[in-house]
């Protein structure tokens, strides 16, 4: 069943995604060669309820998840688990934060290059996020999920030949984490569910470098690319509207912080 949101819950929402836009800032202006994904997780958690929210994360499925991010590390597709192990230069880190505040959750993703990357993974990741506004523009009242899919699956793996993670997808998002519909990145026009003002829902290219397939890490949660490839992943929250989607989320306090760290590669397109 689909939720439609009134004016005033969108409002909610667009606080519950702004804060995870400062959690996700915090993460960039930390994020250095030595520092271990689980530090980014504590931060992160004491950011969140310092600001009265919850981390959406913690606690949620069954088995549940038990930190505040998801942080994958280079092959990490997505639901990594934070660790003790160092970053590296030359390591893109995928964060994807939920948080829940005035009786919703808001729902954005990122990935960070740490120092020198190859070319070939700069690339996956610029394009991996314009793909993000690819489905972003498609994502109107009249249009159907299928458009938003077939914008994002034919920039990135028709024209650029990078595989489309089918596993995965982005939801709706509202007063649950995860609710109806389901928003792949792959798929045909004119198909699936009819979008109309007030959706809200989380669309999150999951892109590979090399191949399409995944697998399950013996945690149980993370999921990484099957021929060890790197991934990247962008996610916004949006509401839908008549003629150009309301993002509710932001990056730009994440991108001020990406380009005023040294130890980043700036994803700006």
């Amino acid at each position: 069943m689909i939720h439609y949101k009134s004016k005033a819950e969108v409002e909610l929402m667009r606080e519950s995604n702004l804060l995870v836009g400062k959690t996700l800032a915090l993460i960039a202006s930390l994020l250095k060669p030595g520092i271990t994904t689980l530090e980014l997780d504590t931060k992160a958690e004491e950011f969140i309820k310092d600001n009265n929210s919850l981390p959406s994360f913690k606690g949620y499925g069954d088995p549940a998840f038990p930190y505040t991010c998801c942080i994958s590390v280079n092959d990490a597709v997505v639901h990594g688990f934070p660790t003790k192990k160092e970053l590296r230069d030359g390591d893109i880190v995928s964060v994807d934060v939920g948080v829940y505040k005035n009786g919703f959750h808001g729902d954005s993703a990122y990935t960070f290059a740490i120092g020198e990357i190859e070319d070939a993974v700069k690339k996956l990741l610029i394009v991996t996020k314009q793909s993000l506004y690819k489905g972003i523009e498609k994502a109107v009242h009249g249009n159907r999920v299928g458009d938003i899919a077939f914008a994002i699956q034919h920039y990135t793996e028709k024209e650029h030949g990078y595989g489309v993670v089918r596993e995965l997808v982005g939801h709706g998002v509202g007063r649950h984490l995860h609710e109806d519909p389901q928003v792949p990145n792959y798929g045909k026009r004119g198909s699936g569910a009819k979008l109309k003002e007030g959706m809200t829902i989380a669309i999150e290219p999951m892109i590979n470098l090399g191949v399409k397939e995944v697998y399950h890490d013996e945690d149980g949660w993370t999921i990484r690319t099957k021929d060890t490839k790197p991934s990247a992943h962008f996610e916004h929250s949006i509401c839908i509207q008549k003629d150009k989607a309301d993002i509710l989320s932001s990056f730009i306090e994440i991108e001020a912080a990406e380009k005023a760290n040294p130890n980043l590669f700036p994803t700006i397109i």
